[in-house]
Formats: structure tokens, C-alpha cells, sequence
């Protein structure tokens, strides 16, 4: 499982960081999944690999413009590239009559279909590869965040339940064991009840806009890695209005040390944190924050970074995409 930042500012952009929207990459290098999508997430996407053709969802955390203002963006150009498989959209409430309410009036019309679920009310989401669970959070709108699971972490037929319920081999069992549901004798042979995990899952958190971190404990447990904003230090937030409904890093740090998270992704950086510490605040500062209370790996986003989640629980850095031209 990868991780590809495509904007790490809030609020605003910055010459550096554009506003969040995060890639969640499946393993067979072929789908992926949006969370977030800010001003100018479809432009971000020109300077990787990934094709609209392979989104297979989206993923919304809370209806501020940072997070969602570039979804009808994206959501033309995926028709305009000629995409006509159905996408399915997990939002708060709202996001489908403002989204179809944009697309109506600008008369575009895409040659797909949008496949709406309302976070508010949703169990849990999946497909063949994924998993997803949402967490109501703290903020000033309503936001959430997202916990991804492996469907199928590196699964083995359950032989002996398929020879005593009299399931011939051959066929079927390649079906299933691919992650097929077969028909035989006339019932549903659904793979997931025939398939073993020979390991345990690998999982990763998708904070929303939030001040309490601790609102993602259950999420967390189990989980390898945490990725959760950290707008502001500590040191700046006797300003209660720049503090209201966002988390710092220490907040964040504290939380993920006492959840024993063995992986820390910090985001959603203020644009007041330039990388030239001579200029001000430093993006330093949220980094020597978090490392002076988290004992775990430690990770600042940036715009373009890649990250991969080993089968071992680790997640390295393993690629930084060129920076697209200023």
C-alpha cells in the first residue's frame, strides 16, 4: 500500500504546497483511491503516474474548500479523458446536491455514473482489495476520517472447509481463491468466506480536519500508520480562532505515542511554516514539536512525497516525484 501526497497546505496554497488531497495506491500498481480533493487536485495529478481510468473512489473528509473545491474538476476531466466506469463518492451530506447542482448548471454531463454514499450513514465500504471505515472527528463542520484495511492480506484457501462442504476442486477453487464469488448448485459461493489471511492486515488512518486526536483511538488500534494533520505548534495557538477545530503537533504526537502507532505521517501544514527557517516560522518547528514526544517514525508530508507501507509494517519513503515547474 503506497501513500502519494498531492497537497499538504491548509487553508491556502503555498508556492510549494498545494491545498489536501491524498492517493491511497493499491498494491497491484493498477487502482487507487482520493481522499480529499482541494483546488487544483486535478492538476497535481499531471505531475504522476496516475490515470483517472484507475480512481476507484473518492473519499471526502468535511465540505471546507481546502478538501473539496477541486472535485467538479476532476470529475470532468475523468469524462472528458473518457472514462465511463462508474465512481463511487463517500462525502458528508451536501457534497452530492452541491457536486450535481455544479454539474448541472455548468451543462456538463458525464459519461459515467456517480455513485453517492452519505458518510453520515455508512457502515463500511469496500471492494476486493479494500476496507474503509469512517470516524466522526472535531472540527467546525461536520469531518471524518477514513481507515483503510487490506481486504485480503495474502490470503490461502481454506481447503479443509472446501472439501467438507463438497466443493469440487478445480474451477471453483481458482475463482475463489482469486477473490471471485462462483456459482454452484444453485447458491453464492462467496470468496471471502473460503479465504484465509496467512498475515495480519496491513492499515492505514486518514485523519480529517480535527482537534481531538483522540476521537481516532478505536480507528487506530491495530493500525500501522497515521496520517493527521498538524496545522499549527504550539506556540501559536494562544490565538483560540487559529486553533479552533485544528490539532497541533504535539496533540497529534502525544496521541499517536500513547496509541503505540508505529508510524506518523504529519499534513495540512499552515502556510506560516515556510521551509526557510531565516523567514519566520519553520516547518522545522511542527517536525521538533512532534519528534519531542514520538518515539515512532516520524514523517512530514510534502507535496509529491511517496510512501509505502511494508507487509512488515514499515513505511518508508520511497520516491519524490520532480517538482513541477514555478
Amino acid at each position: 500500500m503506497d501513500l502519494l501526497f498531492l497537497g499538504t497546505s491548509s487553508g491556502t496554497p503555498t508556492k510549494a504546497r498545494n491545498v489536501t488531497a491524498l492517493a491511497v495506491l493499491e498494491d497491484t500498481g493498477k487502482g487507487w483511491y482520493l481522499v480529499d480533493c482541494g483546488e487544483a487536485t486535478q492538476h497535481q495529478l499531471l505531475y504522476t503516474p496516475l490515470s483517472l481510468h484507475g480512481l476507484r473512489a473518492i473519499f471526502i473528509t468535511h465540505v471546507h474548500g481546502d478538501h473539496c473545491y477541486g472535485l467538479p474538476g476532476v470529475l470532468a476531466s475523468a469524462g472528458m479523458a473518457g472514462r465511463t466506469e462508474p465512481l463511487e463518492i463517500v462525502a458528508p451530506l451536501g457534497i452530492e446536491e452541491w457536486v450535481r447542482t455544479t454539474l448541472r448548471i455548468s451543462q456538463t454531463v458525464l459519461p459515467y455514473e456517480l455513485m453517492f454514499h452519505a458518510v453520515e450513514t455508512l457502515r463500511e465500504w469496500r471492494n476486493r482489495q479494500l476496507r474503509v471505515d469512517a470516524t466522526a472527528l472535531s472540527h467546525r463542520v461536520p469531518s471524518y476520517g477514513y481507515r483503510f484495511t487490506e481486504a485480503r492480506p495474502d490470503p490461502r484457501l481454506d481447503v479443509e472447509k472446501l472439501d467438507r462442504e463438497g466443493i469440487p476442486r478445480g474451477p471453483l477453487w481458482g475463482q475463489l481463491a482469486h477473490g471471485f464469488d462462483v456459482q454452484h448448485q444453485g447458491r453464492t459461493l462467496h470468496s471471502d468466506d473460503y479465504l484465509l489471511a496467512t498475515r495480519a492486515p496491513r492499515c492505514i488512518v486518514v485523519g480529517g480536519d480535527n482537534d481531538r486526536p483522540e476521537l481516532l483511538a478505536d480507528a487506530c488500534r491495530d493500525a500501522q500508520v497515521l496520517v493527521h494533520e498538524a496545522t499549527f505548534t504550539h506556540a501559536v495557538t494562544n490565538d483560540e480562532r487559529s486553533l479552533f477545530g485544528h490539532s497541533t503537533a504535539a496533540s497529534v504526537a502525544a496521541f499517536a505515542q500513547a496509541s503505540d502507532l508505529p508510524n506518523l505521517v504529519l499534513t495540512h501544514f499552515s502556510a506560516r511554516y515556510s521551509a526557510r527557517p531565516a523567514r519566520g516560522l519553520s516547518i522545522e518547528n511542527i517536525r521538533a514539536e512532534a519528534a519531542a514526544v514520538y518515539r515512532g517514525r516520524l514523517f512530514l508530508a510534502e507535496d509529491f512525497a511517496r510512501f509505502r507501507l511494508g507487509k512488515d509494517g514499515v513505511l518508508l519513503r520511497v520516491e519524490t516525484h520532480p517538482t513541477k515547474p514555478r
